[in-house]
Parts: C-alpha cells; structure tokens; sequence
C-alpha cells in the first residue's frame, strides 16, 4: 500500500489516467468522480473477513452498489430507501448470509413495512426496536447494536458511542433485550459493535473485549459477530492506515474463543463505509475568483458545502490539488490561500478547522478558469450533498477499465422544483 505522503499532490493533471481538463470538457463543473479501481482494491484489503457489509450511507450510488455486489461485498441499510437502493442495485433480501441488514435505532412506519415484506434482518439499536419487530414480524432472527459504553473517532459528531451518543443498545440493557427477545419468540443471532469513524486501533481493538463479554452474556443462538466500522483513511499527510492484519487478528482471536465456548463457529463480519470508497472519489471544481481581502488569498469556487459538507459540518480536512488549463507554473510556487465556495454563507469554506475557524492552504499559484480538485472525497460526499441556494447536485461519474461512465446525471430546474406546486390564489 502507497504510504499517505505520496497520495497528496498539489498538481494533478488526470484522475486514474484520465485526463481532469477532458472530463470537464465533456460533464462540465463541479462533478464528482470516482475510480473503481480504487474501491477493487480496498474490498481485497478486508478479503480476510468472512463477510464485508458496506455500509451504503457513505457512498450510496446504485452503480457502485452493483459494483461491490458483484465483487462479493453485502451492504446496510438505514433507511427503507437505502433498502430500496440495494434492490435496484441487484441484492436478493433472500441470500445467506443476509445481503441486505437494516440497521437503525429506531423503526419508521416506512422501514417496519418493508422490513416485514421482505423478510429482512434487523441490526436493532434499541430495546424499543425489538419489541416494535416483535409486534410485527414475531419469530424474527436479529442481531444487537450494543454501545459499550465508550466511543471515539475524527469529530465529536462522527463518535458512535458512549453516554453522549444515541446509537446503539446501552450494554447493561441486555438483560431487556433477552427478555423481550423471549416474550416475542425472537432469536438473537448476531452481535455487532461500532463506536466511531475514523478510530485507532487502540480503541478499536477494545471493541474485542468489549463485545466478548455481551456475547458470552446473550450466549450460543449467536452465530455472527460484527467488528462494525470506523477504519480510517488517511485525508493529510502524516496519519496512516490500522494495521488490518493485527486488526484482523484481534477479531479472530474474539471469534475463536466464542465458538469454543459455544460449541459451533461464528461468522466474522466488517462493516466499512468510509474505508472502501473515500480514497476513491474526487470532487472537481472550477476556480471563478481569486480575490485579495486583506492579508488572504481566496479562491472561490462553483462548489460549496452543498456539493461537500464535511468541512463546515466537523472541520474536516481534504487534500487539494489544482489543475491548471492553459499554462503550467512550477508546484514549487506556492502561496497561502483560502479555498471557498460560491453561497451566501460565510461558513461556505472547504479549508476551516473544526469550530468554524478559517484556515490558509499552501497551494499552487492559479488563476480564474483553473479546477480544483477536492480529494479522498468519495465517502460523505455527493450523499450529504444539497440544493440549498437553488443549486444543481452535481453528476457524478466512475471510471472502471479506463472508460468514463455517467452513473448519475446533472440536476436540472426541472428536478429542482420537482414535487412544489403552487396553490390556486386566495379569493378575495
């Protein structure tokens, strides 16, 4: 694997062998690109786990569910149209092991419906859940959302466990979820475990322990144990990868002494989002001013926190690259800068800190007409994005075997007002 301090460019001509300047000829400013490659390689990085679940929220495009179902990969759904999207994408709600999981803390009327016409399994996050399902679909098999009682991850906003997060079933509340189980005649047959995105091994490994014990306590109707998600991916230079062999080797070590225990093995299950598609995606923008306001330097952009919102919601760091057109100044000429969006929010900044603050980028010398290219963006990019100021979402597009394929097309006026009518006048 490519060590982080390679993967960040300031220059960037094309985009896994792509030429940027000929995409854009061709799907225009700002577009979201993705390299299928990429996405390939990273389900091979997880090949040791008996199940890979992708956790769809990050990167929910029916064309990369296609393409992640057919290099074996299972998905999430928190949503009934996150269930909808699997099924366009080609998942069977019918297969073992379950190729599509809901997973949530609560049920909506629209989720519990569709649940119980399809059959499918629930990863339940609260004690209000079981019993919901039990009411509806009794003799149910489900796994348990436990929140250990400790979190951590890249934001505060992104920890999944612990006092302050609402996710999960608190784990001295297993003695309920048993008895409702039972009132219900349902089976608890998996367990799973996510504390955060963008964790360390230290406190990822602690999951082990952790879920050991729940699991010894709900005892042998478990078949399936889930490390979850949070592996991080390295958005600056300095911060690395988890150690997946260690890391796959706690969980193993978890599983072994479980099945011993039990009598009979356990399937192993990873659930990555973030970790199998952000180093993939690329958000594109076109550089429309570079004004001077005091002592900064801003390029403003056609992309703002409606097309990536990652920064002004946790301060997130993306690497960013520029793709000159027309002429060519050495990477070594750099200059501070400040890189913003076109809204009227002044919190439209793609270089900000976590807390609203303003920071400065070393990037190349460019002028009005130049892209930007936005990096490691493929994970809660395009899936947050908005129409707020009556914007456009952009396309979004992936390439696979050195063809560019539009999976999504551009938003028209026409898609902008779909759905508002205006009512008949008030008679006077």
């Amino acid at each position: 694997m490519s060590s982080p301090d390679s993967l960040f460019p300031v220059l960037r001509r094309d985009i896994a062998g792509q030429s940027i300047e000929s995409i854009v000829q061709q799907y225009g400013t700002p577009c979201y690109i993705y390299d299928m490659a990429t996405i390939a390689q990273k389900v091979a990085d997880l090949k040791a786990f008996d199940v890979i679940r992708y956790a769809q929220k990050a990167c929910s495009n029916i064309a990369i569910l296609d393409r992640l179902r057919r290099l074996g990969v299972v998905v999430d759904a928190v949503s009934a149209g996150e269930v909808q999207r699997a099924l366009s994408a080609g998942y069977d709600p019918k297969t073992n092991p379950h190729s599509i999981v809901y997973t949530a803390d609560v049920f909506d009327h629209e989720a519990l419906t569709i649940i119980k016409k399809l059959g499918l399994h629930v990863n339940c996050g609260s004690p209000d859940m079981i019993e919901q399902l039990g009411r509806a679909v009794p003799g149910s098999s489900v796994t348990l959302r436990i929140n250990p009682g400790f979190g951590h991850g890249h934001s505060q906003k992104t920890n999944t466990g612990g006092p302050q997060s609402k996710h999960g079933i608190w784990h001295d509340q297993i003695d309920e979820c048993l008895r409702l189980a039972d009132l219900h005649n349902i089976v608890i047959t998996g367990l799973h475990m996510h504390i955060g995105s963008g964790t360390d091994l230290e406190h990822l490994s602690q999951v082990c322990d952790a879920l050991e014990k729940i699991a010894l306590q709900i005892g042998r109707t478990l078949t399936t144990i889930s490390a979850g998600g949070g592996l991080p991916v390295p958005y600056r230079q300095g911060q690395s990868y988890v150690d997946l062999d260690r890391y796959y080797h706690l969980w193993d070590q978890t599983r072994n002494r479980l099945a011993s225990v039990f009598g009979h093995p356990l399937r192993l299950e990873i659930e990555p989002g973030r970790y199998l598609v952000a180093e993939s995606g690329f958000l594109v923008a076109e550089i429309r001013s570079v004004k001077k306001m005091g002592e900064n330097t801003f390029y403003l952009l056609d992309a703002g926190f409606n097309d990536l919102a990652r920064p002004i919601l946790y301060g997130a760091y993306h690497p960013i690259s520029i793709c000159h057109r027309g002429h060519q100044p050495s990477d070594k000429d750099l200059i501070e800068v400040v890189v913003g969006g076109p809204l009227c929010e002044s919190g439209d900044i793609f270089t900000q800190e976590e807390g609203g603050f303003v920071a400065k980028r070393q990037l190349p010398v460019a002028k009005v007409g130049d892209l930007l290219v936005l990096e490691v963006a493929g994970a809660y990019g395009f899936v947050m994005s908005s129409n707020y100021n009556g914007r456009f979402r952009t396309p979004e597009l992936l390439i696979e075997n050195g063809s560019i394929h539009c999976i999504r097309a551009r938003e028209t006026y026409d898609d902008l007002i779909r759905g508002e009518q205006i009512p008949p006048p008030p008679k006077a």
